[in-house]
């Protein structure tokens, strides 16, 4: 099997290219800028934006399946227009490429922001309407784009084009090296940089086991999937900050934050943050958009995955410390001696 991965230089997409080598396929990596997630890998690699449809054409033809992982992850309000050119129009771009190739297979990473998350009470499936489908609510400009990148997907599928829709919750893991946002949540907790945390959470995947359920998606597609859009829910296990927070310190001997704010008081002084970070040239990590997240539904589904991808999610703890050791590896996260009476496992 060839697979042309979009995104392939990218953490999910890195994460995938990996998984699809091990599994011994042949993977044509699109690359535009820094290449350091696949640096070293057999992969055949080949200049490919979504804002060059050719470019797209070229990469695709003759691939057996296109994995479509690029997207722009937004946490502001006012991001609108690089999150729908890369997350709505690149997606349109990918599919008309698909086309224009030949390739008539296509995995789709969308987002677990695509979903409606309400009714809480309720586990979120793949039956959940899309999140746009009530505009009213303001939703941010992320979640947006990916809901609408999805229905694009949608509906290619009813037109002839076998499709894989992947939904997967907050990824995480090593191969980090254009750091996510929790990855710089993690980096910060590590090095005692972090002097507060936030009363909230979210559902967490480590991004190798999303990358082994795309890559079993994209073998089912290429065996002679059934036409239509199928959609899987992928993720990991709900932890709040302040979980997440004690993992890092019993692995590094760095006390966690002392204080977890209430959502109230974070959300009230996070267009303060938001703009100092700002003015700074620095990418915000809470945001009214990153807080409002941390309320979303705890409970989501991987059933469907589990029965038909093999989708299984490793221990949280395990991702935590794998990937603050290849952040250590990196250089990004600074060893400490432990504080009196704590013992550190070394990163």
């Amino acid at each position: 099997m060839i697979a042309a991965v979009t995104g392939a230089t990218g953490h999910a997409g890195g994460a995938l290219v990996r998984a699809l080598r091990e599994r011994g396929h042949g993977v044509r990596a699109l690359v535009r800028d820094d290449g350091r997630a696949i640096e070293g890998l057999d992969v055949e690699r080949c200049r490919g934006d979504l804002g060059d449809p050719a470019s797209l054409v070229r990469a695709f033809a003759g691939a057996d399946v296109v994995v479509h992982a690029a997207a722009h992850i937004s946490l502001l309000r006012t991001d609108v227009r690089h999150v729908e050119a890369v997350n709505i129009a690149g997606t349109a771009a990918v599919i008309a490429a698909c086309r224009a190739a030949g390739v008539r297979r296509l995995v789709h990473f969308s987002s677990i922001h695509a979903l409606e998350q309400r009714p809480l009470d309720r586990p979120v499936d793949e039956d959940r309407p899309l999140s746009d489908e009530r505009p009213a609510r303001g939703l941010p400009p992320y979640d947006r784009s990916k809901a609408a990148g999805e229905r694009l997907v949608r509906e290619a599928a009813r037109t002839g084009l076998e499709t894989v829709i992947l939904n997967p919750t907050g990824m995480f893991g090593p191969f980090d090296f254009k750091p996510s946002l929790f990855g710089r949540v993690l980096i910060a907790l590590a090095n005692g940089r972090l002097p507060a945390i936030v009363d909230g959470g979210f559902d967490w995947v480590d991004v190798r086991d999303v990358a082994a359920s795309a890559a079993t998606a994209a073998e089912m597609l290429t065996s002679g999937g059934q036409h239509g859009a199928r959609r899987y829910l992928l993720p990991g296990r709900w932890a709040s900050l302040a979980e997440v927070a004690g993992m890092v310190a019993d692995l590094t001997g760095v006390p966690a934050p002392r204080w977890a704010a209430p959502l109230w008081a974070a959300r009230a002084g996070a267009p303060f943050s938001t703009a100092a970070a700002l003015v700074l040239g620095h990418r915000p990590l809470f945001t009214g958009v990153s807080l409002a997240a941390l309320t979303n539904n705890r409970r989501v589904s991987g059933a469907r995955a589990e029965a038909d991808l093999g989708h299984h999610a490793r221990d949280l703890r395990d991702s935590v410390a794998d990937t603050v050791r290849w952040f250590a590896d990196q250089g990004l996260v600074v060893a400490r001696e432990p504080a009196p009476g704590r013992k550190r496992s070394s990163p």
